[in-house]
């Protein structure tokens, strides 16, 4: 094992964000199954949000989900059918959206097969690999991105924010000598990254970046492209506690979830100003300021309880009012779907 591989693989051992997810869950199953049996269904987080296919909790689609929220508040989207053809997709998309744009598949799973792309052509060739309908959405240059997490018991008048996570993007700064490649090996996390930097930025990996320099490698906020979570929610305010929540209020059916936000200001974000939803997760997201690697295992552990808690009183309280969960075997069955569903965005290079 070379010197570098060990330090990965030290780096991995005593960081937890990096352990894999079955690993760092193997507990909360515990917690899982004590409100199954209360709820007396496994399932009993798909009746959390039922504007949302499954809750949110796998296999829903984001159209149907741009659907629900008003249009001024997330990018420029076109679906992109594979039932009509590459041509007319194309035009329809172009005459909505201008280059670059960003892709990613209608129904996602943790940040695969999402894609900027900057020309017509880039965009036929993703087409042409991607084996399911997907998005095109404006691409938003906001400077600063996070992830507010949202809840609200049902019948109650007042949601809140219960974490807020930062998002710095993989971006290495040029010492005028370094290549991009040295400059991502230095860092454990960026360096856990290569093989996938390599395949977005090709041959430019090997140029040196003038001394001061900042390149963006990975334009998206995605803990599993490298971007480093930090745990902002000492920023949560009144103010802004009430203008996520009138924002809410306005999802149909909408409870329990994270919203993933580009916004041009701290200030303006509070006030409702300048801002766009990149991405709105339901019944399956994480409290993702949990990835601060200021925090141990153990706290992450205490707030994914905190927010299951949060799941199965919403979902309760839906049940009582006529929604219903899935079933063991439609369970079962979305499992599956989602399984296989991934194994196809795996195809995506």
């Amino acid at each position: 094992m070379s010197a570098h591989s060990l330090k990965l693989k030290l780096h991995q051992l005593f960081h937890w964000e990096y352990w894999p997810f079955g690993i760092v869950y193997l507990p909360i199953y515990l917690v899982w199954m004590y409100y199954a049996f209360r709820s007396r269904s496994f399932f009993f987080g798909t009746a959390s949000n039922p504007t949302i296919t499954n809750g949110g909790f796998l296999m829903e689609s984001k159209k149907q989900i741009y659907d629900l929220i008003p249009a001024q508040y997330y990018p420029k989207t076109y679906y992109w059918n594979k039932a009509i053809s590459v041509e007319e997709n194309c035009r329809n998309a172009a005459n909505k959206i201008s280059f670059p744009m960003i892709v990613k598949p209608d129904i996602g799973m943790r940040g695969m097969a999402i894609k900027k792309l900057e020309d017509i052509e880039s965009l036929r060739n993703y087409a042409a690999q991607m084996p399911v309908d997907f998005m095109v959405q404006e691409y938003i240059s906001y400077p600063y991105e996070c992830g507010i997490f949202y809840v609200r018991i049902p019948g109650t008048d007042k949601g809140k924010i219960t974490g807020i996570v930062s998002k710095e993007l993989l971006a290495v700064t040029g010492d005028g000598k370094s290549t991009i490649r040295e400059l991502i090996i230095a860092n454990p996390r960026f360096h856990f990254q290569l093989d996938a930097i390599e395949k977005i930025i090709g041959h430019e990996i090997e140029t040196i970046p003038a001394k001061g320099e900042n390149k963006l490698l990975v334009p998206f906020g995605n803990h599993c492209r490298g971007a480093k979570f930090i745990d902002d929610s000492s920023a949560i305010t009144e103010q802004l506690s009430n203008t996520i929540d009138t924002l809410c209020k306005q999802i149909p059916g909408f409870y329990f979830g994270r919203m993933d936000i580009k916004y041009q200001h701290p200030h303006e974000l509070k006030e409702g100003r300048n801002f766009s939803i990149i991405e709105l997760n339901g019944a399956g997201s994480e409290p993702t300021h949990i990835y601060d690697p200021k925090h141990s295992i153990w706290y992450a552990w205490q707030e994914i309880t905190r927010h299951l808690n949060y799941l199965y009183q919403i979902s309760k309280q839906n049940r009582l009012s006529g929604c219903r969960a899935l079933t063991t075997m439609e369970g079962i069955r979305m499992l599956q779907a989602n399984k296989r569903h991934v194994q196809l965005l795996k195809s995506v290079s």
